[in-house]
């Protein structure tokens, strides 16, 4: 089922917010190299605007992912949801405050939204603490844990690296990993030192969790290039979860301020 964008977007938006200035911005398992990102495809980015929504150009594909749940809330599976109809460009809410999600529609003016990116635009080498098992290392990330939960499947990823060596528990650290829409969580094969990733089209998910009852946050994948307000390229990954809550102490991306405290046990 497909649904026509409503809210701001396109050229419609760029008059509305004065934005032309900014339109520069314009699972199957893959081995890729341990330096290596998707190659940008350069029609397709998103640009953070000042205090405003993504600016999403190139056509990009844009649909839900809903996170499919089996007993105690742990997720067994990514479901797609609702597919978009969307112009070349279009323009998603980071405030949390539209009433035309997930477009934006102008409220972040009401209601003097502050999105000032406070990301200090480390790679994810930089960010990410390491873990060693006998086939499989783990990079782990934690500030940028978007609180899917697929790192639970089956058994803790942290504890799985180090049996890592039995076939079954290998495959089920590579399967978890590769859920992980932030890129938090990357497994590394220790006989090729190359790290694993999914192939992923270069989209945009829209991250539902009705098993908790919330949005999740937006889900960048295939390694679109993403700039800061400022023309600013973070580090471009397969996989990048961005805040559309506007809570985030690590904007533009997600930092799980959108997760209920109730459930902060299952992260």
């Amino acid at each position: 089922m497909q649904s026509q964008a409503k809210g701001y977007f396109g050229n419609g938006l760029i008059e509305s917010f004065h934005l032309k200035k900014h339109y520069l911005m314009s699972g199957r398992m893959n081995v890729l190299a341990d330096n290596t990102s998707a190659v940008p495809n350069q029609d397709a980015t998103v640009k953070v605007t000042k205090n405003g929504p993504y600016i999403v150009s190139g056509s990009v594909p844009l649909y839900e992912m809903i996170i499919k749940c089996g007993s105690g809330n742990i997720p067994s599976d990514w479901v797609v949801g609702e597919k978009f109809q969307t112009p070349k460009t279009y323009a998603l809410c980071r405030c949390g405050h539209t009433k035309t999600k997930p477009f934006c529609d102008g409220t972040h003016t009401k209601v003097n939204f502050d999105g000032a990116e406070t990301s200090k635009n480390k790679s994810h080498d930089d960010m990410a603490k390491k873990i060693g098992g006998p086939k499989l290392t783990l990079k782990d990330a934690e500030i940028i844990c978007a609180s899917a939960r697929f790192c639970h499947r089956g058994g803790d990823i942290w504890d799985e690296i180090s049996k890592s060596d039995d076939p079954a528990v290998k495959q089920n650290s590579i399967r978890n990993a590769c859920d992980c829409p932030s890129g938090r969580l990357v497994v590394i094969d220790k006989e090729t030192e190359k790290r694993i990733e999914p192939s992923l089209e270069k989209s945009i998910g829209l991250i539902l969790d009705p098993a908790v009852g919330i949005d999740g946050p937006i889900w960048v994948r295939g390694g679109i290039p993403i700039f800061s307000a400022e023309g600013k390229l973070y580090e471009v990954r397969n996989r990048v979860t961005l805040c559309r809550c506007g809570k985030s102490s690590n904007k533009p991306f997600c930092d799980s301020s959108h997760y209920p405290e109730e459930y902060q046990e299952m992260k």
